[in-house]
């Protein structure tokens, strides 16, 4: 389905994949058709091109080396960032939240981003992840946490969704705080290819979507991805029984996407 094709028919976007560049598909959809965004940017890593080697064991160490992750400069990032962040700022109801996160590669300059462009943060969430990779140089402190940033589309923005019940179950206090502990993704829901590879290097886990999708919409609500990778909110959205749009440029992680939701079973809604 077109771009020209989904203007004119705004109601055939729910529970739809799009394979497709995120900026175009989103240009061709409809404004304020999102009650909530997951904003998953690639983090431009910048790594070295010599790959580093694990000291004692002699393995190579797997990183993130993915065409969509390489960018020419900071500004060439930055003008990607703030294009696709203006175009979901367009597609937001005026109720709508979006959730950005990233590491500290990149979350301040998406940060900055938001800002410039009249956004509102409501929130940072810190996402401590209790499995973190191994610090295997020891040249610096263990990146273990990664950032969330929870924000509307402006300043005067009233009536978004805030779960204040799921928002203390998901705390490790029992006031709801913003410190999310939870496992990056691993074991049977991490997907792997027939050779037993990842399909995805930075497949988010279903937890950490859960907590988002449970905390800042209702059921029936309209999720949108415009960077869906394997489809870990579709996934989540369909299992709660929101409606979503995943929109992404891979074939292949499209595919593992689609195939993946197909197979979700939908809990019973709670009013």
């Amino acid at each position: 389905m077109d771009a020209v094709t989904l203007a004119a028919a705004p109601t055939g976007l729910t529970d739809t994949i799009l394979h497709g560049d995120c900026l175009e598909v989103m240009r061709g959809l409809p404004g304020e058709i999102a009650d909530c965004v997951f904003f998953d940017p690639p983090y431009f890593l910048q790594l070295p091109k010599k790959r580093l080697v694990r000291w004692n064991v002699k393995t190579a160490v797997n990183g993130v080396d993915e065409p969509w992750d390489r960018f020419e400069s900071f500004a060439h990032y930055d003008t990607f960032i703030r294009d696709c962040l203006r175009e979901v700022q367009r597609l937001l109801k005026p109720s709508g939240t979006i959730w950005c996160i990233g590491t500290y590669h990149n979350i301040h300059r998406v940060g900055a981003a938001l800002q410039d462009l009249g956004y509102w943060i409501l929130n940072d969430v810190i996402w401590f992840k209790t499995n973190a990779m191994p610090n295997w140089l020891q040249v610096r402190l263990t990146n273990a946490t990664e950032t969330l940033i929870w924000a509307v589309k402006d300043r005067t923005a009233k009536g978004y969704t805030f779960d204040k019940v799921a928002a203390r179950e998901f705390s490790m206090d029992k006031i709801a705080t913003n410190v999310w502990r939870l496992p990056i993704c691993s074991g049977h829901e991490r997907l792997r290819d027939v050779e037993g590879r990842k399909v995805h290097p930075t497949q988010k886990p279903e937890a950490l979507l859960e907590r988002i999708i449970r905390l800042s919409t209702k059921p029936g609500d309209f999720v949108l991805d415009p960077m869906a990778g394997v489809g870990t909110t579709g996934a989540v959205a369909a299992r709660l029984g929101r409606r979503h749009l995943l929109i992404e440029a891979n074939a292949n992680y499209a595919a593992a996407a689609r195939q993946r939701i197909e197979a979700v079973v939908p809990e019973p809604v709670t009013p």
